[in-house]
């Protein structure tokens, strides 16, 4: 049985209307809506080997027909007609870059917003991670008789503070000259090339002082543990109550448990990140609470090896020609601050 161009402009109808109402779809709808030329009996027997070959299929003996998760991916491979941004949505999505940003969480916290306010899903997003942090800068600096603040910045702007016990603090020109040599030995590396050769001119830099580098050495592992976990914002749970697909109570249970499960979120934005642009269509999930829902990711890139991903979470039948367009649209925004935000602490840094 071959799916020739009559099947699919069915197929494509019945996606289309049940995308925009959410109910059956019966041979007479087509009939009506969509000029095919054929007579409902036609539609009616073409539906059938529709229904046969997968693509489609009856929720109810007397009800019309839905697409199956096949049929959805039918239409986003081949059929998904690609469309431009509105100025409208254009202008709201550029509205998330229009206030001072220049906290990365801030923006991925209002870019989540955005998002979910424009398609009236669930969308999360994953903050900009390096492969592997690099420590850009390390600050000693006194703190009180019994103590030195410690402060490490990663290359991508992450930054942690550490208080070091030390008995006695050193005056303030030897912690001056204690982070010198911590800036020297360390600046630009990465916590995997801190190897024993560099911990031993370290300790013979440090001299009397040496017993500090125990500590400062735990909180550079610390801080870049930290600054390559991934960290997860997410917007608009509660969207998907408007469906009616999440209104059995144990399907929209399941689902909120799964999104609150932030190991959950984490996998699957790093599963996707070697795409730009993925489409997981209900079983294809390898989430279990997840199985009712579509996820389309986009991936944005702060350079080679430093990326993040949004996601957005809708039912299956989701205006997925929107959802695209809307994240491409967004990760072109995202990487445009993002490097803005790069450049103004590069600039910081050189003046």
């Amino acid at each position: 049985m071959s799916l020739n161009d009559r099947k699919i402009q069915i197929l494509q109808a019945i996606i289309n209307d049940y995308i925009e109402t959410a109910e059956p779809v019966g041979s007479r709808t087509i009939a009506k809506k969509y000029n095919l030329g054929i007579s409902s009996a036609t539609i009616r027997n073409e539906m059938s080997d529709l229904e046969e070959m997968g693509f489609i299929m009856q929720p109810h003996a007397s009800s019309g027909r839905i697409p199956s998760d096949l049929g959805y991916r039918l239409y986003v491979d081949h059929l998904m007609q690609k469309r431009e941004l509105s100025l409208d949505e254009q202008g709201y999505l550029q509205s998330v870059i229009s206030r001072d940003i220049s906290q990365i969480d801030y923006l991925m916290e209002e870019t989540a917003k955005v998002l979910s306010a424009l398609t009236n899903y669930t969308t999360f997003i994953s903050e900009p991670v390096g492969q592997r942090a690099r420590i850009k800068q390390i600050r000693l600096l006194p703190l009180d008789m019994a103590s030195v603040l410690l402060v490490i910045v990663t290359e991508d702007n992450f930054m942690k503070n550490h208080v070091i016990k030390v008995g006695t603090a050193p005056d303030d020109d030897i912690i001056f000259q204690i982070g010198t040599y911590l800036n020297r030995a360390f600046q630009g590396c990465a916590l995997q090339q801190i190897d024993q050769g560099v911990i031993q001119r370290l300790q013979i830099e440090l001299g009397d002082y040496k017993g500090l580098l125990g500590p400062i050495l735990r909180a550079l592992e610390n801080t870049m543990q930290a600054a390559e976990k991934v960290q997860v914002h997410m917007s608009g749970a509660k969207n998907m109550l408007a469906f009616p697909e999440f209104s059995d109570i144990s399907k929209a249970k399941s689902l909120f448990q799964t999104l609150e499960e932030k190991d959950v979120l984490v996998t699957l934005l790093e599963e996707s990140k070697c795409n730009d642009l993925q489409i997981l269509i209900g079983s294809e999930n390898t989430v279990q609470g997840m199985k009712d829902c579509s996820v389309i990711t986009a991936t944005y890139k702060l350079s080679d090896d430093t990326r993040g991903t949004i996601g957005i979470v809708g039912p299956t039948r989701m205006d997925y020609s929107q959802v695209v367009s809307v994240l491409n649209g967004m990760v072109k925004n995202i990487e445009r601050v993002l490097r803005n935000l790069t450049d103004n602490n590069k600039d910081n840094k050189d003046g």
